[in-house]
Formats: structure tokens, C-alpha cells, sequence
């Protein structure tokens, strides 16, 4: 297992690889794999300034392309889970019918989706301009599968969130001086 580790991390090293390292960590971001791509989009801008535009757009790809993932394991989801209750609904009538007996139907559950996500499903794809979220961004894009929002308004949104993102946080750490990042992490560890 630690060769296998070794080898991840000796391919997708940065400064060898450069713009494929970013967009394959920024797609394994996207993902639900807790994994954060801002930090190697920065190191790679830090040892190569000029590519700042184009580690910025591959950085979005890929994470937009992560995000697609998502949505695409949510709406796959949702089928699966659709085929197994009509398939359940089938062997139960087929057993009634079998049985020649009526057995009482029990009562449906609210689905889901009308009973909780509400709110996505009003605002629609919009709602994707929050993918960037730490913790809950992925969430999203995934429920978005979930309630079947319209896939291309739904990756345009994605994309624009995470480029905005990816812009102000490593805009941020490139030109907020060194000084007052370490007078945050300062502050930070004399709370702990």
C-alpha cells in the first residue's frame, strides 16, 4: 500500500507534471473524497507566476468535471432507488395475486425529495453556484443529480462557482502578504 502512495504522489508531483497534476487533483476534489485542490493550485502558481490564468482554468475543469461526476452518481442513484421500489411493488402484487388476498397497503412515505430539498428544486440549477463550499459543495452536486435538475444549466453554474473560487482564494494567498497569514495561524494557535 505505501508503494502505491509513493507513486501517486511522485506522479502528480507538481513542478514535473505541472497542469495535469492540477486537474487531477482538482477532479478527486470535486469528488467525495476528502481532498482539497487550492493548496496545489497555489504551489503550482507560487513556483510558476505566469501560468496563473492557466492553472486557474484547468483547476476549474477539473473540478467542474469532478462536480459532473457527482451529479451524475446522484441521478444514478436516484434511478437505482426508483427500479428497487417498482421492482418491490411488483413482488408484492404478484404475491397478492398468488395469495388471492388483499393485503391493507401500508402508507407511502413523503419522498424525499419533496419533503426535504424544497428549496433546490425551487431555485433550481442557481443553487450550484454554491458547489465551492467546503463540506457541502460536493452535497449539492450530488443532489442535484438527486432531483434531476437540468444537467448543462446545472454544470455552467458549477463552473462559474468554482472558477470564482479558485480566483479569490488563490488571488487571496498570492497577494495578501506572508505577514498577516502568519499573524492569522499565530492567533489561531494560541486559541488551541
Amino acid at each position: 500500500m505505501e508503494g502505491i502512495v509513493d507513486w501517486l504522489f511522485n506522479t502528480v508531483a507538481l513542478p514535473e507534471v505541472g497542469l495535469p497534476a492540477i486537474f487531477v487533483v482538482s477532479l478527486l476534489s470535486a469528488t467525495l473524497l476528502p481532498l482539497g485542490s487550492e493548496p496545489a493550485v497555489f504551489g503550482y502558481i507560487k513556483l510558476n507566476p505566469e501560468m496563473f490564468w492557466p492553472a486557474i482554468i484547468v483547476a476549474t475543469i477539473g473540478n467542474t468535471a469532478g462536480g459532473a461526476i457527482d451529479w451524475w452518481l446522484g441521478y444514478g442513484a436516484k434511478l437505482a432507488l426508483v427500479r428497487y421500489h417498482k421492482r418491490r411493488q411488483m413482488r408484492e402484487h404478484e404475491l397478492e395475486h398468488l395469495q388471492h388476498r388483499k393485503h391493507p397497503r401500508r402508507p407511502r412515505k413523503p419522498a424525499l425529495d419533496a419533503k426535504y430539498f424544497r428549496w433546490m428544486r425551487r431555485i433550481g440549477p442557481p443553487t450550484l453556484l454554491l458547489s465551492w463550499l467546503p463540506a457541502i459543495g460536493d452535497v449539492l452536486c450530488t443532489l442535484a443529480g438527486w432531483l434531476r435538475l437540468p444537467f448543462w444549466p446545472s454544470l455552467g453554474y458549477m463552473a462559474i462557482g468554482k472558477f470564482v473560487r479558485y480566483l479569490v482564494m488563490t488571488g487571496l494567498l498570492l497577494w495578501v502578504p506572508d505577514s498577516i497569514w502568519r499573524g492569522i495561524g499565530d492567533g489561531f494557535r494560541s486559541m488551541f
